[in-house]
């Protein structure tokens, strides 16, 4: 997705990325209920979507296709921009999981200082993440073209294999209750 990009341009693809990331497992963490509640959402349906767009990428990745887009100048900035916060920052790094794993897990802290520590941990998983986009490229040149192909089939297939724990994971319950299964 960053090929086009300089790497100063990459690494502030992976910040914003990760910031976008952090910001959108806050507000959830924290407002999530609400939020879900209002518009009568339940994490199962935001299961089986994720799962969806997880399944989409993840095919996408096992085919091992590669950006091959070519950006004028003044395209940079938007694309930037737009590859930072979708599908990086969300659905990849801050995903259906990590949404719902914040909903649930701020939800069940039952204090200030539970709320702190899982605020804490969520941040260096960022960090951790953030670290690991900038070694990206690193990374890519040990692995070369050909590692890099084999790595992005295995995870491809990793992310799918996610995909549809998250959907059935999700579409279960739905079943239950049209079926009226216990």
């Amino acid at each position: 997705m960053t090929a086009p990009l300089t790497r100063p341009e990459r690494r502030k693809t992976a910040l914003k990325a990760t910031i976008t990331a952090f910001l959108i497992m806050m507000f959830f963490g924290f407002f999530g209920n609400f939020i879900f509640g209002f518009f009568h959402i339940s994490t199962n349906g935001l299961r089986v979507v994720g799962g969806i767009l997880f399944f989409i990428i993840g095919f996408d990745m096992l085919q091992a296709r590669f950006s091959s887009i070519r950006l004028r100048s003044e395209e940079v900035k938007e694309y930037i921009s737009d590859v930072s916060i979708t599908p990086l920052g969300i659905p990849m790094i801050a995903g259906p999981g990590a949404i719902t794993n914040s909903v649930i897990m701020m939800d069940k802290a039952r204090d200030t200082q539970e709320k702190l520590i899982l605020v804490g941990v969520i941040f260096l998983i960022c960090v951790n993440t953030l670290i690991t986009l900038l070694l990206a490229g690193t990374i890519k040149s040990l692995i070369g073209d050909t590692g890099n192909k084999v790595m992005m089939r295995i995870m491809g297939l990793i992310v799918m294999v996610i995909a549809v724990e998250l959907f059935f994971d999700g579409l279960q319950p739905f079943v239950r209750e049209i079926w009226r299964i216990r």
